[in-house]
């Protein structure tokens, strides 16, 4: 594979050439590893059949076996994610165990994403210095000096001989470019420090595109770390692989971070440019292979050589599962893990169970997420009192003192794409490493703000917009948003309040949030408070309003779920009293002769008599496996 070394003299089988000739070119993908890469949950400590590269690399080996050319790429977010990928990044392991994996199952490049800084530039230096592959981010300009400025490049070309129907040999050259969300450099900030600089998607395609054919590749695959609409109609930073679709010399392409499947059934409503029954954005084949290896994306490029070049003159799309769910909605594996692989990344695995296990405290209760969407519950309430106590410590005695500390923290596993089993849940025992790192899966690190009451209550609001709006008086009204992510669903320790359903959502011009009040009066906006959150909320993300730097009081690279971790060693040791959940903070306002329905983990059904302020009614099993419950507000 080269980089900017055009090849174009033509081989003897292509001097005689009858045009058009045709061959086929196979692309494979996986995107979002997020370092799952044996077939195991470290936060249950069990197998699963739902995740692991080792169960991905199987699908990769009979997808090429059923092709005579073939190449593999990953779309990014790889190195950080799971536990064992925490376990890795603390004990500076080397080689890293993914870049093991990808160079024995001889990936040809990869893309990076936004999580591959979640560690530090240094740490994502260090993981790729022994890749033998292109690690590509065309839109990511390093500093000089940054270690990261002499690992990236921003395309490649991969080459691959390919013999057409009539045992012609040719050689085919597939440039690939990689992007990755800008706001990355907002995301993660902290762990980037200013030592790289991300440019817009789009424009940074279109930029490399006639380099990349002047170096002499014949057909071009965007590996866009993005979710499938556009960028330009304020859909969101999530998003632009729409935009890139567009441009003039984009083949086809890879697409991430969102976490979906496409082409799949409901992968993407319908919408301009969007084929979801051909699997193509403006015409040009696409795939999303889904997250944590659950799916390999599968490209079959038909070429015709013209005597001006290859051009696509076909196309078939695939995102191959590696479990489906049966009837009662159980996932059900469909490939055995890769030996060798498994062979391969064992010692990681053992190393990381074992840390995982270590007893970092002790509970008499479970502790869950099963209702953290529908009230202020044990998983999000200890989160919330770690922060608060630990700000509150470290702003004790300076001139902030004397301002009420609160806290925000969303929850972080309630279903959605993750699945029903996509839920925090600690049994009554020994509280575990791996059970903090799934209470609080991400590397944020910490943050406070000082922030008035009115910014409090405008924080509440556009937390509050992920309920669809409900109608009074009506039954089983679904209550969910589904767009809405449920990581912007921060509640805050501290302030009591109600969530008004009846009113429609800030994002369309609502107000939900009633009774406000702090120390059992209504809430002043124009006191100040000190409100401890993570480095991700406290920049602006979310939707939430970014405040001015000044009022930035506390900003450090103490990782959050470090400070639940310490949270959890004082206050729940063993020796001492045993947890008791705090009073609910907030709840809906009733609504007379009005329900609601939400999904959750099927295990919910043996906790229902936790929350006796909620009138909750099981319904159903759905399809994928959750339990549908009923509300009754």
């Amino acid at each position: 594979m080269t980089a900017g070394c055009p090849k174009t003299n033509p081989s003897k089988d292509e001097s005689s050439i009858v045009f058009p000739a045709r061959v086929q070119l196979r692309v494979l993908a996986t995107s979002d590893l997020h370092m799952h890469l044996s077939g195991h949950d470290y936060h249950a400590d069990t197998p699963c059949v739902r995740k692991g590269l080792c169960l991905t690399a199987t699908l990769i080996a009979q997808a090429r076996a059923e092709v005579a050319g073939s190449v593999l790429l990953d779309n990014g977010d790889f190195l950080q994610g799971s536990p064992l990928g925490d376990y890795v990044a603390r004990v500076e392991l080397r080689p890293h165990p993914m870049v093991q994996a990808m160079t024995q199952l001889n990936y040809d490049a990869v893309n990076i994403g936004n999580h591959e800084f979640s560690h530090g530039i240094q740490t994502l230096t260090t993981a790729l210095a022994d890749a033998p592959f292109p690690v590509l981010s065309a839109n990511t300009v390093a500093l000089p000096e940054s270690p990261l400025a002499e690992r990236l490049q921003p395309w490649a070309i991969i080459e691959r001989t390919l013999t057409d129907t009539t045992g012609n040999a040719h050689q085919v050259r597939l440039g690939v470019i990689g992007v990755l969300p800008p706001q990355t450099e907002i995301w993660d900030r902290q762990a980037i420090d200013g030592m790289a600089h991300m440019l817009p998607m789009a424009d940074s395609v279109a930029r490399h595109i006639p380099t990349l054919r002047a170096a002499g590749a014949d057909v071009i695959v965007v590996l866009a770390h993005c979710g499938i609409g556009p960028a330009s109609d304020g859909s969101g930073p999530q998003e632009g692989a729409l935009d890139i679709a567009q441009i003039d010399g984009v083949d086809a392409l890879i697409m991430g971070h969102v976490h979906g499947v496409f082409p799949g059934t409901g992968a993407h409503p319908p919408a301009i440019g969007i084929d979801a029954q051909a699997a193509t954005l403006h015409g040009k084949p696409a795939v999303m292979p889904g997250f944590f290896g659950s799916h390999l994306g599968v490209i079959d490029l038909d070429l015709a050589r013209t005597d001006t070049g290859w051009r696509v003159d076909g196309q078939r799309v695939a995102a191959r599962p590696i479990f489906s769910r049966d009837a009662e909605g159980r996932s059900v594996g469909l490939v055995a893990p890769d030996q060798s692989l498994t062979t391969l990344v064992g010692p990681a695995h053992k190393a990381t169970r074992a840390w995982a296990r270590k007893p970092i405290g002790r509970t008499s209760r479970a502790i869950h997420s099963f209702f953290a969407m529908v009230t202020d519950c044990p998983s999000v309430q200890m989160i919330n009192q770690a922060q608060m106590d630990y700000v509150a410590k470290r702003l004790s005695g300076g001139p902030l003192a004397h301002l009420p500390v609160l806290s925000a923290t969303a929850p972080f596993k309630v279903g959605g794409i993750g699945g029903p089993e996509n839920y925090s849940f600690i049994p009554p025992g020994d509280i575990l490493l791996g059970h903090a790192a799934d209470l609080y899966v991400h590397p944020n690190t910490i943050m406070a703000l000082q922030i008035t009451g009115a910014e409090l209550r405008n924080w509440l609001e556009n937390s509050a917009r992920g309920y669809h709006q409900i109608a009074l008086g009506l039954s089983d009204q679904p209550l969910f948003r589904p767009e809405i992510p449920s990581f912007v669903h921060d509640s805050i320790v501290g302030l009591t309040y109600e969530i008004d359903l009846s009113a429609p959502p800030a994002d369309q011009g609502g107000q939900r949030i009633r009774d406000l009040c702090w120390n059992d009066a209504p809430l002043d906006p124009a006191q100040d408070f000190i409100l401890a959150t993570n480095s991700y909320r406290g920049s602006g993300n979310g939707g939430y309003a970014k405040l001015d730097s000044c009022r930035v009081v506390l900003e450090e690279q103490t990782a959050n779920r470090d400070i639940l971790i310490a949270h959890i060693s004082r206050t729940l040791s063993g020796t001492g009293p045993p947890m008791i959940p705090t009073a609910p903070g907030w709840r809906f306002r009733p609504m007379p002769d009005t329900s609601v329905v939400f999904d959750t983990s099927p295990l919910a059904e043996h906790h229902l008599d936790e929350h006796p302020q909620l009138s909750l009614t099981p319904l159903l099993r759905t399809k994928d496996g959750f339990l549908r419950l009923r509300l009754t507000l």
